[in-house]
């Protein structure tokens, strides 16, 4: 009977480690699965939402512009010399060039580098980078400057908090690029044109 017992007892204890193995394999395999789908539901989103536009470099191919797929998402190349504009055209417009720097009344803006690079939003914390999209606030700070134009945060703000939880998880597994995004130039810092 004592054996009975003994194996009764061991069998319950097999059958509990058992358990509780498959459903911690059941859980990591469903967390992998949801953190798939996170990021795939982010790169749906960035696609859609035209992030590119600004946020790549381009290169001239055939048919024009083209994603420059080697430097995706790194923002207005450093070191490259601002084209040449018209202080007088910028007074009532906003001039975009391939690369991600905007001319207007405010000065001149940077499409920033938003791959998971240090230089980038490698180092941000999930909460910095929706406050970022949802408050319109320079690199997610609390008492940054406002973000520029033509950045569309108060549109983007308005996504769920799960698709910008989204964006950030597809954002951080793009390829890290390197690049220190120029400063902001005031308007009143504007350089003249052709300089």
């Amino acid at each position: 009977m004592r054996k009975v017992f003994l194996l009764m007892g061991a069998a319950i204890v097999a059958l509990t480690i058992l358990t509780n193995t498959s459903c911690n394999e059941t859980a990591a395999r469903s967390e992998v699965k949801d953190s798939a789908q996170l990021v795939k539901r982010g790169e749906y989103l960035v696609t859609a939402m035209a992030c590119d536009d600004c946020h790549s470099p381009k290169k001239m191919g055939p048919r024009g512009p083209e994603l420059d797929m080697d430097r995706r998402f790194s923002g207005y190349p450093a070191g490259r010399p601002l084209p040449s504009f018209d202080t007088n055209t910028t007074k009532q417009w906003a001039l975009l060039n391939m690369d991600g720097a905007v001319v207007g009344p405010w000065g001149v803006s940077f499409a920033a580098n938003i791959t998971s690079d240090a230089t980038g939003i490698g180092n941000w914390k999930e909460e910095q980078f929706i406050r970022c999209l949802r408050e319109g606030k320079w690199m997610g700070l609390p008492d940054a400057r406002p973000l520029l134009p033509p950045m569309p945060w108060e549109s983007i703000g308005k996504l769920t908090d799960e698709d910008l939880s989204a964006i950030y998880h597809f954002l951080k597994t793009t390829k890290p690029v390197n690049n220190t995004v120029p400063a902001w130039i005031p308007a009143g810092a504007r350089p003249a044109a052709g300089k």
